[in-house]
């Protein structure tokens, strides 16, 4: 009768066994990531949002936070108007956010800071113990900067030159604002 000898596959599987307990034992454990601080923000990213919140604060209500989500949308909006659209107004009711846009004709570049600013000049037309805007004044696009409810802000802007020279600035706020029968702060 022959023997057989199982030794050495059962060196083998020991062998293997111990080589993948001391590789597991030298690999650090696995760790979760450290959250990614977000980059840091543009000057003009800067100045739409200090604008912004010097508007807010002065009515009481929390400051927004920039979203590069929104700035990127915003940016490809005002490609396309630039690109395609000769710089016109875009169409900004079917969006899911809240949206401002300021054409000045104008090739010469609007600073962030002088956008809000005059989106804020409709604050004089806004009558807060009605909610409601002076009769035959727009104050819609200020309601929009102060919006409570509003917490994220993306904007960008474009120059436009040729035919049409005028630069195009949108900011997106989400949640959006200017909900009917609700008060902005």
């Amino acid at each position: 009768m022959k023997m057989l000898h199982y030794f050495p596959l059962f060196f083998s599987l020991a062998t293997l066994s111990l080589l993948l307990v001391s590789s597991t034992a030298a690999r650090p454990a696995a760790t979760t990531p450290e959250p990614t601080a977000p980059p840091p923000l543009t000057p003009a990213a800067k100045e739409f949002l200090e604008s912004h919140n010097k508007a807010r604060a002065e009515v009481g209500v929390e400051p927004l936070q920039w979203s590069e989500k929104l700035a990127k949308d915003t940016s490809l909006l005002v490609r396309y108007q630039r690109n395609k659209m000769a710089c016109d107004f875009a169409n900004l009711t079917a969006s899911k956010y809240g949206g401002n846009q300021l054409w000045a004709g104008s090739a010469a570049a609007v600073t962030p800071s002088k956008a809000v600013e005059e989106w804020v000049k409709e604050k004089e037309f806004y009558i807060h113990v009605n909610n409601t805007c002076v009769v035959n004044h727009e104050c819609g696009v200020y309601t929009q900067v102060v919006w409570k409810k509003s917490a994220q802000l993306g904007c960008s802007q474009a120059t436009c030159t040729g035919k049409k020279e005028a630069s195009l600035t949108i900011c997106f706020y989400d949640p959006p604002g200017n909900v009917i029968g609700e008060s902005p702060f």
